[in-house]
């Protein structure tokens, strides 16, 4: 395989999600940062939906982006958090992966918090290959062309082989 059809991963987002409880969202804030070391940036509304309580700039939620090897530490963890076996539906058309991990306790070398109790992530790995930087500068802004998009397919194959991932349902 040549170097630029090579796929990689681009970052990991860990998310909690909160709501309204702001309890919640501190013990979510606390949960990422034992397991990543990093403190995480709260996430805000953006619209005002009365039946929901929610207004403009109120905090519901925190997430944390990885990038480069500490990303690759961390998602070997959450990965064997959920067995290496993901499912089908975890893959979307464009080769990004995302599954949740029910219990923090369920992820090899996070120790259980009174403090915290149970609560669970929301993992999204985003992959790509080189030259995608394209997308993303600010001169001369241009598109993937579709032979290099990440496919689900590719990025199966990447996790299979850089994490031993397995899919459910799948003998080996």
């Amino acid at each position: 395989m040549t170097y630029m059809k090579k796929t990689r991963l681009a970052k990991i987002t860990l998310n909690i999600g909160a709501g309204k409880d702001q309890n919640k969202l501190d013990k979510g804030i606390e949960l990422i940062k034992t397991i990543t070391g990093i403190t995480p940036v709260k996430t805000v509304t953006q619209k005002r939906i009365p039946a929901w309580g929610l207004r403009p700039g109120l905090p519901i939620g925190c997430k944390v982006t990885l990038r480069k090897n500490k990303a690759k530490e961390v998602l070997k963890r959450l990965l064997a958090a959920k067995e290496n076996i993901l499912k089908e539906n975890n893959f979307d058309s464009l080769g990004n992966v995302s599954f949740g991990v029910a219990e923090y306790i369920d992820i090899p070398g996070v120790p259980y918090d009174p403090k915290i109790g149970v609560l669970g992530l929301q993992v999204c790995i985003t992959l790509e290959k080189p030259g995608f930087r394209i997308k993303h500068r600010k001169l001369k802004v241009k598109k993937i062309p579709k032979k290099h998009v990440v496919n689900r397919e590719d990025a199966v194959q990447f996790l299979k082989s850089e994490f031993g991932i397995k899919l459910e349902g799948e003998n080996a």
